[in-house]
C-alpha cells in the first residue's frame, strides 16, 4: 500500500531585506517553519532594494485574510506597502524527501555534506557527513551552517580544541563535523528534545557517537554544560535575539583564549550581536558573509596573533566574503 503523506501549504512573499524580520514575525502564527533566500542568487544581498523570498510551510490551510492583514500591519509600521501574498498547496507526497533531493552536496573547507539520497562520488581527503531527511534536518544547505563549517575549518588550521560546545545543535551537523575532525568529545545541546534525538541518530550513522554527547538544554542551563565548562570553543548557530540575550552566559562559559563561532544573523544584525559580546570582553577575529547571512568568529582574549590569514576564506566559497578583523585574537592552547 502506498504511504500517504499530508498535504503541505506553502506561503510565499517577496520582500526587501529591511522587511524580512517584520514579515516573518507576521507569518509566524500561520506557518510551522519559515526560511528566506535571495530571489536572484547573483544579486548583491546588501543592496537596499534587493528582493528576498520569504517562505513558510503549514499542515493546515492558512487564513488568507488574516495573514494579509498581519503582513499589511507589519509593513505599514516600516512605511512600506504590503507584499503580494502567494499561498500554494503542495500535492500529497513525501515532501521532506522531495525537498531534500533539490539540495546538492555542500563543499565547505575540509567538510563535505550530503543527504542520504546522494549516490555520487565522495571527494578524497574530505570529512564527509551524511544526513537523513527528517525532523530538525539541517543538511548544511543554509548559508549560516556553511559559514560555521568554514569558520571551524579555519580555526582548526591554527589550534586544537579540547572542550567544545555546539549550542542549538539541531541535527548535530556542526558538532559531528568537529568531532570527526578532532576525535575528541563534543557536547551538543538543543532546547528541542526531538533535535537531540536526531543529533544522536546522525552521530551514530556518521561513526562519531563515541565523540558526541547530545543533551536537552534551555540555553546554557543544563548540568552537562555546567560540569564541562569552561569551553575553549563554543558554536552557536541560532538567532540574533538569543545570541544577544545569552552573550553574558557565553562569556561565562568560554575559557580564557577560547573562541566562539556565532551565526543565524543577517549581515545588518552584526553590530547588535558584536556590541553585546564586546561588552562581555570578547573581540572579533573574523566574519564570513554568505548570501546575506553572517558568521562571526570571536575570542575572549585580547588580539595579538592571527588565527585567520587575510582572504583565506574566499578560497573556500565563491559566494562567501571573509573579512578578518583589524586585530585578530591570540592563539592559546
Amino acid at each position: 500500500m502506498r504511504k500517504v503523506h499530508p498535504d503541505i501549504w506553502r506561503i510565499r512573499v517577496s520582500v526587501t531585506l529591511a522587511a524580512i524580520e517584520a514579515c516573518e514575525a507576521a507569518m509566524a502564527p500561520f506557518a510551522e517553519v519559515s526560511s528566506w533566500f535571495l530571489e536572484d542568487p547573483e544579486a548583491d544581498e546588501t543592496e537596499e532594494n534587493t528582493r528576498w523570498l520569504l517562505e513558510g510551510f503549514a499542515r493546515e490551510a492558512p487564513d488568507r485574510v488574516a495573514l494579509e492583514t498581519a503582513l499589511e500591519l507589519a509593513t505599514a509600521s516600516l512605511g512600506m506597502a504590503a507584499p503580494r501574498l502567494e499561498i500554494e498547496q503542495i500535492p500529497d507526497q513525501d515532501w521532506v524527501t522531495a525537498n531534500l533531493r533539490d539540495f546538492p552536496p555542500i563543499d565547505a573547507g575540509r567538510f563535505y555534506v550530503h543527504g542520504s539520497h546522494y549516490d555520487g562520488a565522495l571527494p578524497a581527503g574530505k570529512i564527509t557527513l551524511k544526513i537523513d531527511a527528517g525532523a530538525a534536518f539541517g543538511s548544511g544547505e543554509h548559508a549560516t551552517t556553511r559559514g560555521c563549517l568554514l569558520a571551524i575549518d579555519g580555526l582548526l588550521r591554527r589550534r586544537r580544541y579540547r572542550r567544545a560546545l555546539d549550542l542549538g545543535c539541531g541535527s548535530g551537523i556542526l558538532a559531528m563535523g568537529l568531532a570527526k575532525a578532532t576525535r575528541r568529545l563534543v557536547l551538543a545541546a538543543d532546547i528541542d528534545p526531538v533535535a537531540v534525538k536526531v543529533a544522536k541518530r546522525n552521530a551514530l550513522q556518521n561513526g562519531v557517537r563515541p565523540y558526541l554527547r547530545a543533551v536537552t538544554s534551555p540555553g546554557y542551563r543544563s548540568r552537562a554544560i555546567g560540569r564541562r565548562r569552561p569551553f575553549d570553543l563554543i558554536i552557536a548557530n541560532i538567532l540574533t535575539r538569543p545570541l544577544v540575550a545569552m552573550a553574558a552566559d557565553l562569556a561565562n562559559h568560554l575559557a580564557p583564549g577560547g573562541q566562539a563561532v556565532l551565526s543565524g544573523l543577517l549581515v545588518r544584525q552584526e553590530r547588535q550581536v558584536l556590541a553585546a559580546h564586546k561588552l562581555q570582553g570578547l573581540s572579533l577575529l573574523a566574519r564570513l558573509r554568505i548570501q546575506g547571512w553572517s558568521t562571526l568568529v570571536l575570542s575572549r582574549a585580547p588580539a595579538n596573533r592571527a588565527l585567520f590569514r587575510r582572504g583565506s576564506q574566499e578560497r573556500h566559497a565563491e559566494s562567501a566574503t571573509a573579512t578578518p578583523s583589524a586585530r585578530p585574537a591570540a592563539m592559546a592552547d
